[in-house]
């Protein structure tokens, strides 16, 4: 990548209002933190690709990039009075921000309305996603590291 294609691509990330882009490619990595985060570019040597995957690196603590929806539950999943959070968006969903870190929820976990409960991964961009509904975790429906849909079911909350 050349010094114009970085300018520009910096300018796309503003325009966007992306929190944070990272981009490997043979022989460099580069990191780009959005307006909303304090300006940074750093550009490091690629290091060999590993048998582990990529850890989720910390999310930007701006708004979420994606806010869940939300929708009274049906059929089996659980009894009425309960909320299902569903995804937002296609990628990887992850229960913790990294293998070795803890879940950000687990089931009997009370959560508040913008508490942390994954991330989703989409193009290498690890998003955030809060909770939009005060409650309780009553069934966490993904297993970690999975693949998910838009509109995918990912948690069923007993709301407070």
């Amino acid at each position: 990548m050349n010094n114009e294609e970085i300018k520009d691509l910096i300018k796309l990330v503003s325009k966007l209002g992306l929190g944070k882009v990272e981009i490997e490619k043979e022989g460099f990595k580069i990191n780009i933190k959005g307006p909303n985060m304090a300006p940074q570019v750093m550009y490091t040597p690629a290091q060999p690709p590993s048998a582990q995957p990529l850890a989720p690196t910390a999310p930007a603590q701006h708004a979420p990039a994606a806010i869940p929806n939300l929708e009274p539950t049906s059929g089996n999943v659980e009894s009425a009075n309960t909320v299902t959070i569903k995804s937002s968006m296609i990628g990887t969903f992850y229960r913790s921000s990294g293998p070795d870190k803890a879940p950000f929820v687990e089931v009997g976990s009370e959560i508040k309305k913008g508490d942390k409960i994954c991330i989703i991964e989409a193009m290498k961009l690890f998003n955030e996603i809060e909770a939009e509904i005060s409650g309780k975790i009553v069934k966490v429906l993904v297993d970690d590291a999975s693949p998910v849909e838009f509109d995918q079911p990912l948690f069923v909350v007993e709301p407070a």
